[in-house]
């Protein structure tokens, strides 16, 4: 089992494509909040509806002060088609070996329909200006998730 992040943790680096295939380093947004979501796949049902509520979210978001990066295995071209499909403003990253989405502990097994599968568990990360994790939360609900995220943040 992957073992899971949690407040004050150093958040693990990466450097990953986005969806034009270009470089994005979470050392880039030093300084800066970021949340960082991890999504299963992109262009299915529950993916889209959380990532459209990311989108619809975002002027208030990055109001106070927190970038928001979308994460999951899907390669950039279907990245691109998500978020030009879904009018997505904000870097999705592609990462395939699952290699960063496993430093985080979001991906691993877990329940789906009463088995267990290993898979993405679908999770979000708020990291501080100095890199820490200042929350990690697992098994989100894909629906309601945002409208809860800025209320635990007080937004």
């Amino acid at each position: 089992m992957t073992s899971r992040l949690k407040p004050g943790d150093p958040a693990p680096a990466f450097t990953l494509p986005d969806a034009d295939g270009n470089p994005v380093s979470l050392a880039d947004y030093q300084g800066r909040r970021v949340i960082l979501y991890a999504y299963p796949a992109a262009s299915t049902p529950g993916c889209t509806k959380q990532a459209c509520d990311f989108r619809d979210s975002l002027a208030e978001l990055n109001g106070a002060g927190l970038d928001v990066i979308g994460i999951s295995p899907d390669k950039p071209a279907k990245l691109a088609k998500f978020r030009d499909t879904e009018g997505l403003t904000f870097p999705l990253v592609s990462d395939p070996d699952k290699t960063v989405l496993s430093e985080y502990g979001a991906f691993g097994e877990k329940q789906m329909y009463g088995k267990t599968v290993t898979g993405v568990i679908r999770s979000t990360f708020v990291i501080d200006p100095e890199g820490k994790i200042e929350h990690a939360l697992y098994n989100v609900r894909a629906t309601g998730h945002v409208a809860k995220l800025r209320k635990d943040l007080q937004l």
